[in-house]
């Protein structure tokens, strides 16, 4: 479990072999158990291992060490697989021509308007003047997708992938405060069903690699985590991803049989219980939900034009045991649509430069965005989205 073996050679190793330049106090030795004695050969207490070799710990009770859980198999094998995951990733993009940006992790900018936000100062030791040390409010990012759009006019094809930071007081097994986000944006982009195509081929593409690079890491999840999870995958992967709107989703939701705590209503955002539901409905298939009410989006994303309803060109993917594994859209190119929808936002003078990316010469483009560690879950089984993280960070929880 935890290489004992190599171990116990080590501190043979470390016994016999004293600094030559020190004379020797104590020395260690293997017995019946790891434990240490002093120069006269007296047994010293040590304080116990946490993990007990060959006894299957919860992964619960392993969360209580992140500085020692990575050395069980369990945890060694989700790493292996997350690393696997991370360079399947950056091989499909890399293979469809999208060029590898990297974004800022201090920004000024809210891309998501949700106001969760870590907001970044200087130091009290550091002496600044009264403005701020920016001249401006700073955050971490929740998002890369505005950086993305910039790079998108110069070079069409491009993604992102590293960590965003989320204020959410909330301890659930869907949250982090630090976690990671695949994000893409891609110009010529003129319609919802191309995003897709390529919002699925990420997500086939990459479980087929890990599935083939590290069977065996995957294989111990699935059996001692996630029973029946192998079915599962491949019933996803062999299966075309389904496809609906909002509009039929919030019916399929108003005509179930199940009580929801959220009562299902049109113009309302869609829960993680509804999400859940309606992947069973659609026979624990992937399904993409499309075209939502343009009150619940972001200022950024493309109006449909569809009076009375007024939607706009937005996509989730909704996947079993997890619920929304992607979101995007398409985006907002014409530049007096645009300058209306931040007019009533009032944001108008805080994105004028995002106004500059549709005046000075546009092209019609969409992007979407993957939480990495949903995705981990997704493929693996794991209930706790803090268990396929090396060292999760939520609230009132920052360890190491």
């Amino acid at each position: 479990m935890f290489g004992a073996r190599c171990l116990l050679r080590a501190l043979r190793s470390c016994s016999s072999a004293p600094c030559p330049r020190h004379k020797p106090s104590a020395k260690l030795s293997v017995r019946d158990a790891l434990g240490a004695q002093n120069a006269s050969g007296e047994r010293v207490k040590v304080q116990a291992f946490p993990f007990k070799y060959k006894e299957r710990h919860p992964l619960e009770y392993l969360r209580q060490y992140p500085h020692l859980r990575c050395r069980t198999n369990v945890l060694g094998s989700i790493l292996r697989v997350r690393s696997e995951a991370t360079a399947a990733i950056h091989s499909f993009f890399k293979d469809s021509g999208f060029v590898h940006i990297h974004t800022p992790v201090i920004t000024s900018n809210d891309c998501e308007g949700a106001g969760e936000l870590f907001q970044v100062k200087p130091s009290s030791k550091i002496k600044v003047p009264e403005e701020n040390f920016f001249n401006v409010p700073v955050f971490l990012t929740v998002s890369g997708q505005l950086h993305l759009e910039v790079m998108s006019g110069a070079f069409t094809q491009v993604f992102t992938f590293g960590p965003t930071f989320r204020a959410e007081n909330s301890q659930s097994r869907r949250h982090l405060a630090e976690f990671y986000m695949v994000e893409a944006e891609i110009s010529f982009l003129e319609s919802l069903q191309d995003l897709m195509q390529v919002m699925e081929g990420l997500f086939k593409t990459t479980t087929m690699t890990v599935l083939s690079n590290c069977p065996e890491d995957v294989e111990l999840c699935h059996r001692f985590i996630s029973p029946g999870q192998k079915d599962r995958l491949e019933h996803m992967l062999k299966n075309n991803f389904l496809i609906i709107s909002y509009t039929e989703a919030v019916e399929i939701l108003k005509q179930a049989s199940q009580n929801f705590t959220f009562t299902p209503e049109w113009g309302a955002d869609l829960h993680t219980e509804h999400e859940k539901y309606l992947v069973k409905h659609c026979g624990d298939i992937p399904v993409f939900v499309i075209n939502y009410p343009l009150a619940l989006k972001p200022f950024y994303m493309r109006d449909n034009e569809d009076s009375p309803q007024h939607t706009v060109a937005a996509v989730d993917l909704l996947v079993p045991g997890v619920g929304e594994l992607f979101g995007g859209s398409l985006r907002e190119e014409r530049y007096h649509f645009l300058e209306q929808r931040l007019a009533r936002s009032g944001l108008t003078e805080a994105y004028q430069w995002y106004l500059d990316l549709r005046r000075f010469g546009s092209v019609p483009h969409g992007g979407f965005g993957m939480g990495f560690e949903r995705y981990l879950q997704c493929i693996l089984g794991i209930d706790n989205i803090k268990d396929v993280i090396p060292f999760p960070r939520f609230t009132h929880s920052c360890l190491l």
